[in-house]
């Protein structure tokens, strides 16, 4: 199952991704935009996805939930990482990862190999 080293290798698999601290968690940003964070309390991740997104990987697992407040009405979504394995976890960073990524940026992971190989 997914751990943080696994969370972090893919995240920082994407274009100009940074990690930087977000009060007690760690976060994984693109142009100062977080996408997901983690927890190192309780091993979980939230990451940011659209509503359509976040009811699809939702209903494909109750190891992935809204965050129950308005945060989860935004798309917010909890991941427990120990629950879900690496090819699911791939699928949802890349689809946070260009929730909120520059259009430009996100063009770069359709085109380029690399980045289909990371996350699949």
């Amino acid at each position: 199952m997914a751990t943080f080293a696994t969370l972090e290798k893919i995240s920082l698999s994407f274009p100009e991704v940074t990690i930087e601290p977000h009060f007690e968690k760690i976060s994984f940003r693109v142009k100062k935009k977080i996408f997901a964070t983690y927890n190192e309390k309780n091993n979980k991740a939230v990451v940011k996805l659209s509503e359509a997104d976040q009811d699809a990987f939702s209903s494909s697992s109750l190891n992935i939930y809204p965050v129950d407040n308005k945060w989860g009405k935004q798309g917010w979504t909890i991941i427990e990482l120990e629950k879900v394995n690496q090819e699911l976890l791939s699928d949802i960073l890349k689809t946070a990862y260009c929730e909120v990524a520059p259009k430009k940026l996100v063009e770069l992971i359709g085109t380029n190999e690399k980045y289909k190989k990371t996350t699949r």
